[in-house]
């Protein structure tokens, strides 16, 4: 959703019931339900440095944000409405989208070269929507064959699409004694590295329905796929592994920072 402009700073309101974006002032301000969006000041400038857009979800309100820039430097805030909107995962023209019970698979149909409503330059529609069941789909990625994986949080594994069953589990923690759909630990977060699976998290070790529930506060894990191993056991609600260079970044959200682990 990213404009060619250089104006540096913005600020921008748009109504969901229509997806539409406004600049500042030109909404329609007597919309029942409008969505009222402010910015900080430098973020157009930050967006128009960096040549991005950003694409993030509200699970609570069930909506698939997408922030970029107008031909005019103002941001431009794109709300649409998936049913607890989750994790997703972009790759070149494709946006994946976990949902309360289908995994979303978002195109850009534009050509190359191609404007969409003189502005953005991509537009994402729906195009493909796997129906997996209410699994708690929380992260999403695409290995090195083209292949998505998704934490699969109520069944505790790691898991893919198939086209018979809701999901083909493909790794589980070495706790987990069992596939069932008890969300015994929580599991929530995945890191890739080199196009594969390499480390997940999860709030605790719980082997037992929903047991994770009673231990949300300390005991969080940091677990290396590819050995078993749990790399620590001293994070607090981890979420959103990513690995930089030699180091993991890790949210330990029950104590609201994000730490480094080399």
């Amino acid at each position: 959703m990213m404009s060619n402009s250089n104006t540096p700073e913005a600020q921008s309101v748009q109504a969901p019931a229509t997806g539409r974006a406004y600049a500042p002032g030109a909404g329609p301000e007597a919309e029942a339900g409008k969505t009222h969006i402010s910015v900080s000041r430098g973020l157009a400038g930050w967006l128009t440095a960096r040549r991005t857009s950003l694409a993030f979800t509200s699970y609570q309100t069930g909506q698939l944000f997408l922030v970029g820039l107008h031909p005019n430097g103002t941001v431009s805030f794109n709300q649409q409405n998936f049913s607890r909107a989750m994790g997703v995962c972009w790759r070149p023209g494709r946006l994946y989208l976990g949902s309360l019970c289908q995994l979303w698979r978002l195109e850009n149909i534009l050509r190359p070269g191609e404007v969409g409503n003189e502005a953005f330059d991509a537009v994402l529609v729906p195009r493909n929507g796997q129906t997996t069941g209410d699994v708690d789909i929380h992260e999403v990625a695409v290995d090195e064959d083209g292949r998505v994986i998704f934490v699969n949080t109520k069944y505790s594994c790691l898991a893919t699409l198939d086209l018979k069953h809701s999901f083909k589990p493909i790794w589980k923690p070495h706790f987990i004694s069992k596939l069932s759909p008890e969300d015994r630990c929580h599991l929530n977060g995945l890191a890739m590295q080199d196009g594969q699976p390499r480390y997940v998290t999860a709030v605790s070790r719980s082997d037992v329905i929903a047991g994770w529930r009673e231990r949300r506060h300390e005991g969080g894990v940091l677990i290396d796929v590819r050995t078993d191993r749990i790399v620590t056991d001293q994070l607090s609600m981890p979420h959103s592994p990513r690995v930089v260079g030699d180091s993991i970044y890790v949210l330990d959200s029950g104590r609201g920072r994000i730490v480094r682990i080399d």
